[in-house]
């Protein structure tokens, strides 16, 4: 019998077979973070021994006033530091925010998984788009999920390997999809989103150093953000379809951890069916809930000052409870459709054993919170990144080289420091006076910054749902691990980031509007 013959591997396949192999010798990602603990509390108390210390100014959130302060390494080895290990403890994994995020998603989506609403709509969904469009539609979806802060990676990620699946695709090359739309592409959006806010109010406060009448809006970015939405989209598409697909090959379920479901029938049954007719009536009635809530002047929802809805306001500031109570709401109401969950005693243990396979992740969340605790009170995050801009500061170059190189010195320190709103509090009284000198809009150096902040969110282990999607990877894959991530999102880091600063510098060079 004639032996089904494979295509050779290209080089860029066995050199990513090659990082996923060295990848996962790496220890379990608990025992990393230890390690990492170990490597922040000696190399602290080396630097703070030789006075390492950086002086800058940078915005105050509170009073959004420019300030000029000098920053040294604090030793974790000293007094203050000793004290400082033993005491935060618990409030370092309480600051987690990722931890509370994760367990109020997962109250809802454990509902709508355990009743079978997530398999019914996404084998629905497969059923009506064409078998081209369901990549594309993922993606686009993954970009879009940054309105709902940090959720998108609690739902749309699995949601996309269960996509996968059902169409009889690797899994794997669906998270994978998931986690390049949602962390890649995370400051863009076609809508206004409560960050948006914080970063033009920092630009704002930036942009007064040189002209205090200047000043952006909120939709200052609008354009370059949907055009950027609509690029990353089809780069994400390509990039699974061409690249990762075709290197993970057929998917093979004698892979998969216990318990994990692996197969997907193609139609639905009579009961499902019903079961989403229940949730489209559950979903009305929540919708018409919050119109309530958000639409008539001085609704609770409204920014209680300006009555604004859309950008700061405790609607868009509470969105993880609206996601909730969807999933919550049409999860419950497809059970009662489908005879899958019809008491409320039933609701509860569905919540319960969401939350109990949590376990090992919010172990490794508590270990993770304390690296990260330890890492910005040693201050080397923030010592690492004002040298880099110092440098690129300094160097005599025109305005579009510097703000490519200031997206290159950005994305490098997203990953040591990946929150958006520290990193732009520190470079944009910094970059933002700097380049309005040479000529350079700050709507410009605002929309360099989302490219920076974005694509390395994919790789770095400093991501706090890093950890979370190698446990969605080894549902499907019980010998995935932190390798298997970096080398599937490695191919979607390069070329986002490289077509996205392309697109930028034609953007700048072609002088197009950058928003409203």
């Amino acid at each position: 019998m004639a032996m089904e013959s494979t295509a050779p591997k290209t080089t860029m396949q066995r050199f990513l077979d090659g990082v996923e192999k060295v990848g996962n010798m790496v220890p379990h990602p608990v025992v990393i973070f230890l390690i990492l603990i170990g490597i922040v509390i000696v190399l602290s108390a080396v630097l703070s021994l030789f006075g390492a210390a950086v002086t800058f100014e940078q915005i105050n959130p509170v009073t959004h006033q420019v300030e000029t302060a000098s920053t040294a390494i604090r030793s974790l080895l000293n007094v203050e530091g000793i004290r400082f290990i033993y005491t935060s403890l618990i409030p370092n994994f309480m600051s987690f925010t990722a931890v509370g995020l994760m367990i109020v998603a997962m109250i809802g989506a454990g509902v709508a998984e355990e009743s079978g609403l997530v398999t019914a709509l996404i084998r629905k969904l497969v059923i009506i788009s064409p078998a081209w469009a369901l990549t594309y539609i993922l993606s686009f979806v993954g970009i879009l999920a940054s309105i709902a802060a940090d959720a998108g990676y609690l739902v749309l990620i699995p949601l996309a390997g269960i996509a996968y699946l059902a169409v009889g695709r690797n899994p794997l090359a669906g998270l994978a999809l998931g986690f390049a739309a949602v962390a890649g592409a995370f400051t863009v959006n076609m809508l206004i989103k409560p960050l948006d806010a914080v970063l033009v109010e920092f630009t704002n406060d930036a942009a007064r150093l040189v002209d205090p009448s200047r000043q952006i809006g909120l939709a200052s970015n609008v354009w370059f953000s949907i055009a950027s939405v609509i690029v990353l989209t089809a780069v994400i598409a390509f990039i699974t379809d061409r690249v990762i697909s075709p290197r993970l090959g057929k998917y093979d379920p004698a892979t998969a951890a216990e318990g994990t479901t692996t197969e997907q029938s193609s139609v639905l049954s009579e009961q499902e069916s019903r079961g989403l007719r229940y949730a489209g009536f559950g979903l009305l009635g929540l919708v018409a809930v919050f119109l309530l809530l958000t639409l008539p002047a001085g609704a609770p929802l409204r920014n209680p000052t300006t009555g604004e809805l859309i950008g700061n306001s405790p609607f868009m500031n509470g969105l993880i409870a609206l996601i909730m109570l969807m999933f919550l709401t049409t999860g419950w109401t497809y059970g009662i459709g489908a005879g899958t969950l019809r008491t409320l005693t039933e609701v509860i243990a569905a919540i319960e054993k969401s939350i109990k396979g949590l376990g090992g992740t919010i172990f490794l969340f508590f270990v993770l919170s304390q690296f990260v605790a330890y890492f910005t009170y040693t201050n080397m995050g923030t010592v690492m990144a004002l040298s880099l801009s110092g440098i690129l500061q300094s160097a005599n170059i025109g305005a579009l080289p510097l703000l490519l190189g200031f997206i290159v010195v950005v994305a490098l320190i997203d990953l040591l420091l990946t929150g958006a709103i520290a990193k732009w509090a520190i470079f944009a009284p910094v970059f933002v006076p700097l380049l309005m000198k040479l000529g350079v809009e700050p709507e410009a150096v605002l929309a360099a910054y989302r490219i920076g902040d974005s694509p390395m969110n994919a790789i770095t282990p400093l991501n706090a749902y890093f950890a979370l999607v190698v446990g969605f990877m080894q549902k499907y894959d019980r010998n995935a691990g932190v390798g298997t991530v970096v080398a599937l999102m490695i191919p979607y880091v390069i070329w986002m980031f490289v077509l996205w600063t392309a697109l930028f510098a034609v953007w700048k060079m072609l002088g197009l509007p950058w928003g409203l």
